[in-house]
């Protein structure tokens, strides 16, 4: 039988293999990992959402959660069926500037939380980003060993789209302070930007094969 592609795919042991069982071990338990991950974003979403107080993170919060969901239903089909889903991954646009504001001001130190009623938008924001992180790094692992080509295609599109996510969150983190990026001096910087040079000409390779 082939797939979408046109190709065959061949068990050892069984013969042919159909679209939907186009899947190695490995790849199984990872996309498993995979769209756990994203359920348990969804379900943090949707615990946050109630207790989120400024509008614009309501509105980040809320698109992204849409976003998501969407994500995880092409995922799900596509690794159901082995075959192009119904519909593809989309590109996830923030709607934010790229600026950040650099350099440090004093804050209060950080700790666990000891009521509901400490959760605050900069820990709702914290959280979003580790959720969003986290699941970058899982599905560009699982991208690297995962064998049915259209499954890897929408991993690897999906990556992009997490870090999109991630970055929105951190310039609104940035931009209240709650996310501070501190930079270099500005020696120290100059000289770190100038530790490599550019390779000049064609390198050859060498040739093992050469005979003495």
């Amino acid at each position: 039988m082939e797939n979408q592609q046109g190709q065959t795919h061949q068990n050892m042991h069984t013969g042919n293999v159909p679209p939907k069982m186009n899947h190695g071990g490995h790849e199984v338990f990872d996309i498993h990992e995979v769209l756990s991950g994203a359920i348990d974003t969804l379900n943090s979403y949707t615990l946050l959402r109630q207790h989120v107080k400024d509008q614009e993170l309501k509105d980040i919060l809320d698109r992204q959660y849409q976003f998501i969901q969407q994500e995880y239903n092409t995922t799900v089909e596509c690794f159901k069926t082995g075959q192009d889903p119904s519909t593809p991954t989309q590109s996830y646009k923030m709607q934010q500037g790229n600026d950040f504001v650099y350099g440090m001001k004093p804050s209060q130190p950080k700790k666990p939380l000891q009521a509901v009623s400490e959760i605050t938008d900069e820990w709702i924001s914290g959280h979003m980003l580790g959720a969003v992180k986290s699941s970058a790094s899982m599905k560009t692992m699982s991208a690297l060993e995962t064998t049915n080509p259209v499954v890897r295609r929408v991993l690897a599109d999906s990556v992009p789209n997490c870090i999109e996510m991630a970055y929105e969150i951190s310039l609104y983190q940035n931009k209240h302070h709650y996310y501070q990026v501190p930079q270099l001096a500005q020696q120290d910087m100059q000289q770190m930007l100038n530790s490599f040079a550019p390779v000049q000409g064609q390198t050859q390779m060498p040739d093992n094969n050469t005979t003495h």
